[in-house]
């Protein structure tokens, strides 16, 4: 299989310097093994590049490549990779470019062929309904500011409709229906709010089944369109709604309780040890890929009970500054020549935007000292975290989120996310001037 890779890559990149080939989309791409020629052919040539994967994206830009559009997967899906990177070449070339919106007419039967157990994709749901946390965080903190007071309605209001959001989204998903997807997520939500973020997540998947088989078993018998997108969406979603409102939602709301009571059960006992221990664990986390199946979905559970999380804490501590003192590190003192244009926008959008850790990873991986100190910071941070009771939010600027801390914890959240921070930029630094003196 390495080798039919490498042919491939080898043909493309013959491709790409014969000018057969006006640019590049990408995900995750190896340009150190199953795609360096093509790479290598693409830094050549100069053809424009758009893609997402952190170390993937910062690698092929090291290399000379000309991205025009880069960023690393969390917050994005399939369908905002493609209009994200569509829309950078189509602004290229000067060519007018307008998304198309996927329908549910005549040719749906078609389109919802496939393996539909396939679809159930935890990670896309959590990630893709996380924006509908942040608002609900922000309307939060913004209730504390005098005279806003009157938030704290619009802040209940956008936690009863979170299992909504996250069956709507999860309907959509599975069904793979677009909008009769929504509708059927929507109705199943509606009726298994009492559930929490669980039994919407539960529901809104069993609605996507539901109504995917519902819509198929309607073309298949030439029922009209209009009848089985009504049929898919609404009796698929009544159904699946019903036995989440009487079946899943006790159970859901014991095990989303029970999951909490446990994370302050630990908080309680050690708050340091906690905090630390959480620190510590986050990066191999995330590199392992359990960050996404695991931690993501515990952070929501916790901001659908207070509007803060304490693994929130740890992750924007941990995690984006950690990864904001690696990469400034690299831009003020690299060990390479061009390794801070690679690092700069990393730092710039983990400082800005709250994500994009991944910025961190050819440095990490490329010294062991680095990562070791990626660990080290990562572990300090948490334990001042703990320390202080903070409990926080990644995914927001780095000037806001001590704003959106628990109340009268927003010093102790700035100080933690100084101390990552600043612990990275140390040993990172400390790091390239040894290899600097070495090389």
């Amino acid at each position: 299989m390495n080798e039919k890779a490498s042919e491939a890559d080898r043909e493309l990149a013959e491709q790409i310097r014969g000018g057969q080939i006006d640019g590049i989309m990408f995900v995750s791409a190896d340009p150190d093994g199953a795609n360096c020629q093509a790479v290598q052919a693409a830094a050549e040539t100069g053809i424009p590049m758009a893609g997402t994967g952190g170390s993937g994206v910062a690698r092929i830009q090291n290399l000379g490549c000309n991205v025009i559009s880069a960023s690393g997967t969390t917050g994005t899906t399939n369908r905002t990779r493609a209009v994200a990177f569509t829309t950078s070449l189509a602004k290229n070339w000067d060519i007018r470019y307008m998304p198309v919106i996927g329908n549910t007419g005549a040719g749906a039967a078609q389109k919802t062929e496939g393996n539909i157990w396939k679809r159930i994709n935890f990670r896309g749901i959590m990630m893709t309904s996380l924006p509908a946390f942040i608002a609900m965080a922000l309307c939060l903190a913004l209730s504390k500011i005098p005279g806003l007071s009157s938030l704290s309605d619009v802040f209940d209001t956008l936690v009863s409709a979170l299992p909504i959001v996250i069956c709507a989204i999860a309907a959509k998903q599975v069904s793979g229906l677009d909008e009769v997807g929504v509708v059927a997520g929507i109705t199943a939500g509606i009726l298994s709010v009492d559930g929490g973020i669980l039994g919407g997540l539960i529901a809104g998947i069993l609605a996507g089944v539901l109504a995917y088989y519902i819509i198929v078993f309607c073309f298949r018998h030439k029922v009209p369109g209009t009848t089985a997108n009504i049929a898919a969406g609404g009796l698929g979603g009544m159904i699946a709604g019903l036995i989440g409102k009487f079946a899943i939602a006790p159970v859901a709301l014991i095990i989303g309780n029970g999951i909490c009571s446990i994370i302050n059960a630990a908080i309680s006992f050690n708050p340091v040890l906690a905090g630390a221990v959480s620190g510590l664990l986050i990066w191999p986390a995330i590199i392992g890929g359990v960050y996404h199946a695991a931690i993501l979905p515990i952070v929501l559970l916790e901001m659908e009970e207070m509007g803060f999380s304490f693994l929130g804490a740890i992750d924007m501590t941990g995690l984006v500054m950690v990864s904001a003192g690696i990469t400034l590190a690299n831009v003020i003192m690299p060990k390479q020549k061009g390794e801070a244009a690679v690092a700069l926008p990393g730092c710039i959008i983990n400082i800005c935007f709250g994500t994009f850790v991944e910025a961190a990873y050819p440095f990490m991986f490329s010294n062991r000292l680095v990562f070791a100190g990626a660990l080290i910071s990562a572990t300090l941070s948490g334990a001042v975290v703990g320390m202080f009771d903070v409990k926080g939010t990644a995914y927001v600027p780095a000037v806001v989120a001590p704003f959106m801390a628990n109340e009268g914890k927003g010093l102790a959240f700035a100080a933690a996310m100084l101390v990552a921070m600043g612990a990275a930029f140390a040993i990172t630094l400390f790091a390239n001037m040894l290899e600097r003196k070495k090389n």
